[in-house]
């Protein structure tokens, strides 16, 4: 099937299931063929999507979370074992995103359950898998509340995983 019919045939599956109203699509001719650009009415569908779908970011997420709780940043980042340094540069950044690890570490540091954690790694893009026994280990120590950093260390060395 070429390319040219896959565009087609989404454009009628579109017209179906998306939009009230038939739209059209401007066409480019491209050396590889034909580029279609979608209509302003797909650009605003598009637009409102993404407003009704996006969650918060990482970054006003994690100091909802802080200010939630009356933390200072030097109690969070010293519980979370990270360095001022990097908290830094998490704190003026809006648009710095850690590692996992981080994350994590932060979830921990600011005792955070089982639900709220998880949203915090979604905004970062992770999550924790039911299939890796690291995850699994920190998913156990949220959901019992075992929040000291050494302690959660101390469990993932027991299994020849690497620390936080």
């Amino acid at each position: 099937m070429d390319i040219k019919m896959i565009l087609e045939e989404l454009e009628i599956y579109l017209n179906k299931r998306l939009l009230k109203e038939p739209h059209s699509v401007v066409c480019e001719s491209f050396e590889s063929g034909i580029i279609r650009y979608p209509t302003r009415a797909i650009e605003n569908e598009m637009e409102d999507f993404i407003n009704n779908k996006k969650k918060p970011s990482f970054s006003s997420l994690l100091f909802h979370y802080i200010d939630e709780r009356k933390l200072s940043d030097s109690q969070i980042y010293k519980k979370a074992g990270i360095d001022r340094r990097h908290f830094s540069k998490i704190r003026s950044n809006k648009d710095y995103r850690p590692g996992k690890n981080t994350v994590i570490a932060l979830c921990l540091g600011l005792e955070l359950t089982r639900e709220e954690a998880d949203a915090l790694l979604e905004s970062c893009g992770f999550s924790l898998s039911a299939s890796e026994m690291f995850d699994l280990i920190i998913a156990f120590c949220l959901e019992r509340k075992i929040y000291d950093i050494y302690t959660v260390n101390f469990m993932l060395d027991r299994y020849k995983l690497k620390t936080l």
